[in-house]
């Protein structure tokens, strides 16, 4: 399974998230954790950086939760049937969503509530 590719993001994740964080990002989908900048407080971070692409994901702490049905982070990915496989073997749920012309895609939820779309690019969608 490869993620291809994102710009930035920063998710927030329950105080006690940090497990559940590593869990989802790092050993479900793959990505590689990196260490925080310690002035940050490296407790309330788990960070990870995507592919070679140099793009991460920030998780930090925010106990108020997702508060918008409309956010979320999409990780691009060569093979979305295995990447929906592998997601769904390890318990998390995932949806289909409208089609939009070469961008086949489904959402998910990380461990916190976050929306997580995972597309793959097959051409220009116009």
């Amino acid at each position: 399974m490869t993620t291809l590719k994102l710009q930035h993001a920063s998710v927030p994740m329950t105080t006690d998230g940090n497990d559940k964080g590593r869990h989802f990002y790092g050993e479900t989908l793959g990505l590689t954790e990196i260490t925080p900048p310690e002035v940050l407080g490296t407790e309330r971070f788990v960070w990870y950086t995507i592919g070679n692409s140099g793009d991460e994901i920030h998780l930090y702490t925010d106990d108020s939760g997702p508060n918008s049905p409309g956010q979320h982070i999409c990780l691009q990915v060569d093979d979305l049937a295995a990447v929906r496989q592998t997601l769904e073997a390890n318990g998390y749920e995932t949806s289909d969503t409208d089609a939009i012309p070469n961008r086949p895609r489904f959402f998910t939820h990380d461990p916190f509530g976050n929306r997580v779309e995972i597309s793959a690019i097959l051409g220009p969608y116009s």
